[in-house]
C-alpha cells in the first residue's frame, strides 16, 4: 500500500466484508423458519438483495456525488462481496447488456455457470478424495 488512504481503504473494504458475511449468515439461518426448508430461501433471498444492492451503490457510485469512491468500494467490494458474490456477477453480465455486448453477457452467464458447476462437482470428488470414501 502506497499511503494511509489506500491502507485505510483496504481495512474498511475487510470490515464491510465481515459485515456482508455475517449478515449472510443470519439471513441464511433465519430464512427456513420463516419460509420453510423445501427451497434454499436465504441463498435465494442474499442473492437478490445483494443484486439489487449492487446496482444502487454502483449506479449512485459512478454516476453522482452521493458517495465517494471509499464507501463505493467498502460496500460494493466489501459488504456486498461478504453479502453475495452473485450481486458482482449480476452487475457486470447487466454491465455488458447495457453496453450492448450481449456476447459477452451470454458468454459470462454461460462461463460462470458451468464452470462453477464443474467447480461444485470437482470439490464434491476432492472431498469424497480427502475423507478417503471413494
Amino acid at each position: 500500500m502506497r499511503d494511509g488512504f489506500e491502507a485505510t481503504r483496504f481495512l474498511l473494504v475487510c470490515l464491510g466484508g465481515a459485515a456482508g458475511t455475517a449478515l449472510r449468515y443470519l439471513v441464511v439461518l433465519g430464512a427456513p423458519a420463516l419460509l420453510g426448508q423445501e427451497f434454499p430461501w436465504g441463498t435465494l433471498i442474499v442473492n437478490v438483495v445483494g443484486s439489487l444492492l449492487i446496482g444502487v451503490v454502483m449506479h449512485l457510485g459512478l454516476t453522482t456525488d452521493m458517495m465517494t469512491a471509499t464507501t463505493r468500494i467498502t460496500l460494493a467490494t466489501g459488504m456486498l462481496g461478504g453479502f453475495t458474490t452473485y450481486s458482482s456477477f449480476n452487475y457486470e453480465t447487466l454491465r455488458f447488456c447495457q453496453q450492448g455486448a450481449w456476447g459477452r453477457a451470454l458468454l459470462n452467464v454461460g462461463v460462470t455457470l458451468v464452470t462453477c458447476a464443474l467447480a461444485g462437482v470437482a470439490g464434491f470428488a476432492l472431498a469424497r478424495r480427502i475423507a478417503g470414501a471413494g
